[in-house]
């Protein structure tokens, strides 16, 4: 008989699998990869990627880390944990809102004061 894994998981591990999941999501986003092009360089399936980074605690381990693989070889499981990928770091830098400064002419700095 198969069993649903998302059910037979504790509701705190089952968080620790989503937070894995996205993760992986953010890694692939980093560097700009499509999740398509991730699962054919791991030698898995789409929808098989697409469960791993929505978290499915039901994907194999191997298959993980496979797709980890693919995505930033060398990395591991522990340092895509830790945080501080360069990718990461690349992203949140463009993620983050920029100021824009508007060009205000010496005739339009009037018409701001109040």
């Amino acid at each position: 008989m198969k069993t649903n894994a998302t059910l037979a998981l504790p509701a705190g591990l089952l968080t620790q699998s989503q937070e894995l999941g996205a993760r992986l999501a953010r890694l692939r986003a980093a560097r700009a990869v499509r999740q398509n092009d991730a699962a054919l360089r791991a030698g898995i399936s789409r929808s098989t990627a697409s469960r791993l980074e929505s978290g499915d605690p039901g994907v194999a381990v191997g298959q993980l880390l496979r797709y980890l693989d693919a995505l930033s070889p060398g990395l591991t499981l522990a340092q895509l944990l830790a945080k501080e990928q360069p990718a990461e770091l690349a992203l949140q830098a463009r993620e983050r809102t920029k100021r824009v400064r508007l060009a205000v002419g010496s005739g339009d700095r009037a018409d701001l004061n109040f």
